[in-house]
């Protein structure tokens, strides 16, 4: 464990990635297989891999108390030392360090270290767990501390991306990062990546399904101009842009239970039993790229009817009825044994028409028929399901002007979607990344003139600096302000900087981590949706707010109002309907 704690820290203290790669990949050649494949993983920011869906179940809270309690400290040192770094880890390397030296004997392998977090995922109490923490943090010496909690709370921040793992993987072992990077994404297991790897074997590799592949990302542009003159007259897939959640669907033989998956990689069937139900009837093995929306009379509904259902494990059958779900397909990666990734968009799309061809759907749009909801067009209603969930392909067009796509942005807004997806139908799908083959366009809802009311320190450069904004409206009868959403993107460093020593001046009450400040600091920002919430005082709450600029020019009393915010969301809402 020493000595992977040394290669991790002697990573993170350079910015450049060669000699990132070079220091991990020399760590990889060094260090006997089974070893290097441990340290592959944990350096991935994983402690089990993504295939087996093990969970630690051990979160920043038992960390912290075991802390506590391991390094002597009072709450106050570890809030102090939090602060300093933003990150638990090195907040824990500098309590340990007060009462011991690096430098005694290591008691730790990292195969003691995955026996543990094997025990830990197995244990079935919170004094269990903390029994094995405790026992693990009190072997270690502080250097090899800071990356155990690190990996514990998977985020190393050491600026190693998963695919700089997979680069050393291939320099230590003299393959090609393109074979390690196409065995990996099978596989689901860095790990097991690396054993191929090592016995030169990484054409062995197959696709394992029930483990998520990276979804390939769409780049924004401004408007439809900017869209065509990129493509440059040449055929594009239009479709619309769904106001729900990316999900990913694995349909395996007729005896396994489909899975869910969504942009973040987690595991979401359990949150949608009924469209797990209707996956059934597609003939596996194959894995669609969608979205999940919330859905009702032939059309997805606004995401802020869809948010009752996220996070909910278990939803009864009265949520199921309250808020129906629709699962709309847009690619196909996978199907009967045959990875499709590198095949064009016009391909798969013609695999993912014959799909559903052969369950006596729908197959290509046809203009002529938009008039009829879409849940005729492409639906799928098991006759056993509890709840009907449609299953459906979402209908494409094709465009060469802008003045096209213009009217098929306005129609997808009357549709109650966002905007659109423009896609390059001879592209491939590349997993994970953000290119220009994919661009979306779409319209912020609205913007909002808001006064910032706490602040809260950022996470890793941005640790040091209050970085994080809770903003608010004004109640138009009483003068109150009322909390409507948070945003920490839009300004730059060196604003929050600014800002940062303003925040620390003007301070109200000081609650460790966040503040309370004076509401003088004005902000435009823009977001995509708003939602009705019990999360802020104001009954709503904004979709991806972002900060447009810092309203110097105005004063308190110009801020937006709650009967502002409910025109917004009453215009939303009709937009909708």
């Amino acid at each position: 464990m020493r000595a992977f704690a040394k290669l991790a820290e002697a990573v993170s203290q350079t910015t450049k990635k060669t000699q990132k790669v070079g220091l991990v990949s020399a760590y990889f050649h060094d260090h006997p297989v089974d070893e290097a494949a441990l340290a592959a993983l944990f350096l991935s920011g994983k402690t089990f891999p993504a295939h087996t869906e093990t969970t630690l179940q051990v979160g920043g809270a038992l960390i912290w108390q075991v802390l506590e309690k391991v390094t002597g400290q009072p709450s106050g040192a570890m809030n102090a030392a939090y602060r300093r770094h933003g990150d638990l880890g090195s907040a824990a390397y500098d309590l340990l360090a007060l009462r011991q030296a690096d430098d005694v004997p290591s008691q730790l392998t990292l195969a003691h270290v995955e026996s543990t977090f094997r025990q830990l995922a197995a244990a079935r109490s919170q004094a269990a767990r903390l029994a094995l923490i405790e026992d693990l943090l009190r072997r270690a010496a502080p250097l090899e501390a800071k990356y155990l909690v690190k990996i514990m709370t998977g985020d190393l921040r050491i600026g190693l991306r998963e695919s700089l793992v997979e680069d050393a993987i291939a320099a230590a072992y003299a393959e090609d990062p393109a074979a390690v990077r196409r065995a990996n994404m099978l596989l689901g297991d860095i790990s097991q990546t690396l054993r191929l790897a090592a016995q030169h074997r990484l054409a062995d590799a197959r696709m394992r399904l029930f483990h998520p592949i990276a979804m390939m990302l769409a780049s924004p542009v401004e408007n439809a101009e900017e869209a065509i003159r990129y493509f440059e007259g040449a055929l594009v897939q239009i479709e619309d842009k769904y106001d729900g959640i990316r999900a990913q669907a694995h349909i395996g033989q007729a005896d396994q239970q489909p899975r869910i998956f969504s942009r973040t990689l987690d595991d979401v069937t359990a949150s949608f039993p009924e469209l797990a139900h209707a996956l059934r009837r597609i003939p596996g093995p194959c894995i669609l790229d969608g979205e999940v929306v919330a859905w009702s009379g032939g059309r997805a509904l606004p995401f802020s009817d869809l948010q009752q259902r996220l996070g909910r494990k278990s939803p009864s059958p009265e949520q199921m009825r309250q808020v129906p779900v629709a699962y709309i397909a847009f690619d196909v990666l996978y199907r009967g044994e045959e990875l499709l990734i590198d095949r064009p968009l016009s391909e798969r799309r013609a695999a993912l028409e014959d799909l559903f061809a052969r369950l006596a759907l729908a197959s290509p749009f046809d203009p002529e028929r938009e008039a009829r909801p879409q849940a005729q067009l492409f639906n799928l209603a098991p006759a056993a399901a509890p709840i009907d969930a449609p299953i459906l392909a979402a209908p494409t067009r094709s465009a060469t002007t802008a003045s096209e796509l213009e009217l098929y942005f306005g129609d997808a807004q009357r549709r109650g979607n966002e905007g659109l997806m423009v896609k390059d139908v001879s592209s491939p799908y590349t997993p994970g990344r953000r290119g220009k083959s994919w661009l979306k366009i779409k319209k912020e809802l609205a913007t909002l003139d808001v006064i910032v009311t706490a602040v809260e320190y950022g996470h890793g450069k941005r640790a040091g600096v209050l970085s994080d904004y809770t903003f608010a409206v004004r109640d138009d009868e009483t003068g109150e302000l009322l909390n409507i959403g948070k945003a920490y993107s839009g300004l730059t460093d060196a604003e929050i900087a600014a800002h940062t020593q303003w925040f620390l001046e003007h301070t109200i009450a000081d609650e460790g981590w966040r503040r309370i400040v004076e509401p003088k600091i004005i902000l435009e920002v823009a977001f995509n949706n708003m939602m009705k919430s019990d999360r802020h005082a104001s009954g709503f709450a904004l979709r991806f707010p972002r900060i447009l600029r810092i309203r110097d020019d105005k004063s308190a009393d110009e801020i937006d109002t709650l009967a502002r915010a409910r025109e917004v969301y009453e215009k939303q809402f009709k937009r909708s309907t």
